[in-house]
C-alpha cells in the first residue's frame, strides 16, 4: 500500500511517501513556511519516492490536537490533494502519532503544546482513558489517579515538573516514529479512511484565543 501522509500538528511541517511499510521519501519544514513550501515539499517527496498523487493508494493527515494554523493548512491541503486525485482521506489524530511505534506497558500521558501556557493531554490506563485541553495547571489537576508511575511522551517541558510535585513518577520516552507525517502513514495503513474527505474534521484541542472587540 502505498500512502502520502501530512502533519503540522506538532510544530514542524513534515510529509512522507510510505510504501508497504517502508518510508520511502521524507520531508520536514519549520512550521513557520508551511504555507508558501508545503506543497513543494509534498511534490519533492512523490518525485522522489516516484510516484504519481493519482496512483497513491491513499492519503493521510494529522487532525490535531496542536498548531492551530498548522492544522488548519495540512488539513486543507489533504483535502484538497484527496479530492483533486480522487483519492480516500484518513485522519490521524496527534496523541496517536506520538505514541507510534511505542510498546509500554503501564499508564502513558501524550502532551501535545497549543497556545502559550496551554497543552492538550490524553492519559491512557487501566482504568480507562481521559483527555483533557487548557492551562497546563488546571490540565494537570484534573488527572485521575491513581499517580503511580506514568510514562510521558510529546512536549512535555511544561507539565513534567507539575507530574511530579503532584506524585507521579514520571519517565519521559522519546518517539519512536518521525517524523509525524511518517507516524501518521504508518497509523493509516490500518485505518478505514473517511468516507468523504468532507467528513474529516480538524480537532484542535482548544480553540485559538480571541479578544471581545471593545464597544
Amino acid at each position: 500500500m502505498s500512502i502520502l501522509g501530512i502533519d503540522a500538528s506538532l510544530g514542524a511541517f513534515s510529509t512522507a511517501v510510505l510504501q508497504d511499510g517502508e518510508a520511502r521519501a521524507l520531508r520536514e519544514l519549520p512550521g513557520n513556511v508551511a504555507l508558501e513550501q508545503g506543497l513543494a515539499a509534498i511534490r519533492e517527496v512523490l518525485r522522489e519516492a516516484r510516484i504519481r498523487g493519482a496512483q497513491l493508494e491513499r492519503l493521510a493527515v494529522g487532525i490535531g490536537p496542536g498548531s492551530f494554523t498548522g492544522v488548519r493548512i495540512a488539513v486543507s491541503y489533504a483535502k484538497s490533494l484527496a479530492l483533486g486525485w480522487k483519492r480516500p482521506l484518513a485522519g490521524v489524530n496527534s496523541f496517536d502519532a506520538l505514541e507510534c511505534g511505542l510498546a509500554v506497558q503501564g499508564a502513558v500521558l501524550a502532551v501535545v503544546r497549543g497556545r502559550p501556557g496551554v497543552v492538550s493531554v490524553r492519559l491512557r490506563a487501566e482504568n480507562g482513558e481521559f483527555r483533557a485541553s487548557g492551562y497546563v495547571r488546571d490540565v494537570l489537576d484534573r488527572l485521575p489517579g491513581p499517580r503511580t508511575e506514568l510514562h510521558v511522551v510529546g512536549s512535555a517541558e511544561d507539565v513534567l515538573s507539575g507530574l511530579a510535585e503532584r506524585g507521579w513518577s514520571v519517565h519521559y520516552l522519546d518517539r519512536a516514529v518521525t517524523p509525524s507525517a511518517l507516524a501518521v502513514a504508518s497509523i493509516a495503513a490500518a485505518r478505514e479512511p473517511a468516507a468523504s474527505p468532507h467528513e474529516l474534521r480538524a480537532d484542535y484541542g482548544e480553540s485559538p484565543a480571541a479578544k471581545v472587540p471593545k464597544r
